[in-house]
């Protein structure tokens, strides 16, 4: 592979913690590669937006969900005609006076529990005209032929904010109204089940809603929504897939959305030595000729572009300082 490019969402530390933040990583080689490289893109994004600017980058859709439900189902074998949206299980909770998206990556759904919920939900499901299918403990699909204009917001775009902006939304208010229908019916066969009886004693987050995004029809799927499907299902890269050209690198989110920036600087330093370390040894050995970093935080994008001649500026000293810029 003579070209890479890496992209890492939330390596842009926030404007109100840049300072500490940088001062307590230590990233020699990232720092190397930010000082030497030569910036590209740099833009913000609507911090309304329904998907995060790395979901836009990978989509190139920016008003939408990206429509990765049929890469997400061909990822798990399953293979169906029609309309499909990913249908995930979530968790709200009640913050002062609004409703917010708990993270997925925190519900400790078991397969079990799950699988008693899609089974409690598909004759309801039916009946209502809609088809479900049952992917993983996170991952349900549902058919709904009737909503290819319904606009959705990814979970990480929504998660910890007031979901009234991210929720489903049609021009015609048609399928935006059937979803609501659709989803209180949900919420109610779930409610009293003893599923969340046991998990309310256990501690853990009660699932009391579910999430609709990345609708899509078309059974051919780019590698970069292919990608953007992974991360959905958890399903992430390993690091320094050197036989793609693009590398999705989601350890940060999780610690990013939940406001943990110690664990956000942990998986940072983990990166350094399982990615950026390697990485710029494979440019000084011309391993590879040229790296494009793609790094954002909840709404900007900056990339960088490093190259083996970029390597040689001996006399540039290296520094974290463009993270925060």
């Amino acid at each position: 592979m003579t070209n890479l490019e890496i992209i890492v969402p939330f390596a842009l530390p926030p404007a109100e913690h840049a300072r500490d933040l940088l001062r307590e990583l230590g990233l020699p080689a990232l720092a190397q590669l930010l000082s030497r490289a030569k910036q590209g893109r740099n833009q913000q994004t609507d911090n309304f937006a329904p998907a995060l600017p790395h979901e836009q980058w990978l989509s190139g859709v920016a008003d939408n969900s990206p429509p990765l439900a049929k890469a997400a189902m061909q990822a798990m074998g399953i293979a169906e005609e029609g309309h499909w949206f990913l249908l995930q299980p979530a968790s709200l909770h009640i913050a002062r006076d609004h409703l917010v998206l708990t993270d997925r990556r925190q519900l400790d759904l078991s397969d079990a529990e799950s699988r008693a919920l899609f089974e409690l939900s598909l004759p309801f499901i039916n009946e209502s005209g809609f088809d479900m299918r049952y992917g993983d403990a996170g991952n349900w699909f549902l058919r709904a032929d009737l909503w290819q204009g319904l606009r959705t917001s990814t979970p990480d775009a929504a998660c910890g904010h007031n979901i009234d902006i991210w929720l489903p939304k049609g021009e015609t208010g048609e399928g935006e109204r059937a979803w609501r229908k659709l989803l209180n019916e949900l919420q109610m066969l779930w409610h009293t089940h003893t599923i969340n009886e046991a998990r309310e004693i256990r501690g853990a987050r009660r699932i009391n809603s579910a999430w609709l995004w990345g609708g899509s029809h078309d059974e051919k799927s780019t590698a970069d929504l292919a990608l953007l499907a992974r991360q959905a299902l958890n399903q992430p890269q390993k690091i320094l897939e050197l036989a793609s050209p693009k590398t999705l690198l989601d350890s940060l989110i999780a610690p990013a959305l939940a406001g943990d920036w110690s664990s956000w600087l942990h998986e940072f330093s983990q990166l350094e030595q399982s990615c950026f370390a390697p990485l710029l040894s494979a440019l000084k050995e011309s391993q590879m000729q040229s790296i494009t970093l793609v790094l954002t935080d909840s709404s900007r994008l900056q990339t960088w572009h490093a190259s083996r001649a970029s390597m040689r500026k001996f006399w540039i000293k290296p520094s974290l300082a463009r993270l925060a810029s």
